[in-house]
């Protein structure tokens, strides 16, 4: 018998990786719960920003990384579940709130967005190498606040410039430190994994 993986399909993400033939449905749905759950702790891991209700979060890594590494279709299920769960009163949004009426719940639509476009570009390889990761993960981020940024303004009653200045600006260092990080770690896992199909 032999032990050798089965090779990848072109278009795969990492995800497509675990062994389930038999039990895919079953797979996918732990997978999109899981991701759902992870978000929301990482959520928790909040930051609070002087002079801006959005504090600076796990939550938009998770998201990208849920993403990239379930793939477009998983990912928006994950994040849609996040959302809804959490608008229904779950308090796993940043700093354990919920609901509907926070000024920061279009980031949250916008990672929805954001980790079902990261997944498309990951069955495009866009997370196989340090360039294509990168870039990703900046499209993703500027989802992300391409939405929250707008909805920031309109939900507080805030300029969009005060918007931008509150709800984009301080978090562009971290973010990029986040993407650092991604950079790192996806390109590394499918090289580990000897997998770049």
């Amino acid at each position: 018998m032999s032990t050798a993986a089965a090779p990848v399909r072109s278009g795969a993400v990492l995800a497509d990786l675990l062994p389930a033939a038999r039990h895919r449905y079953a797979v996918d749905a732990a997978l999109v719960l899981g991701g759902a759950a992870l978000t929301g702790i990482a959520a928790q891991i909040a930051v609070p920003v002087p002079g801006s209700p959005v504090p600076v979060t796990g939550q938009t890594f998770a998201a990208l990384l849920i993403g990239t590494a379930l793939g477009a279709r998983r990912g928006f299920l994950s994040l849609a579940l996040y959302a809804l769960v959490g608008m229904a009163g779950m308090p796993w949004f940043a700093e354990a709130s919920s609901g509907w009426s926070m000024p920061s719940l279009g980031y949250v639509f916008g990672m929805l967005l954001a980790a079902t476009v990261v997944g498309a570009l990951a069955r495009r390889g866009g997370d196989r190498s340090v360039l294509r990761t990168a870039g990703t993960m900046v499209l993703g981020s500027a989802i992300i606040y391409a939405i929250g940024v707008p909805y920031l303004a309109l939900s507080t009653g805030m300029s969009l410039s005060a918007a931008v200045a509150a709800g984009l600006t301080p978090f562009v260092i971290g973010d990029a430190l986040k993407a650092a990080l991604a950079m790192g770690l996806l390109p590394t896992t499918w090289k580990l994994l000897g997998r770049r199909g």
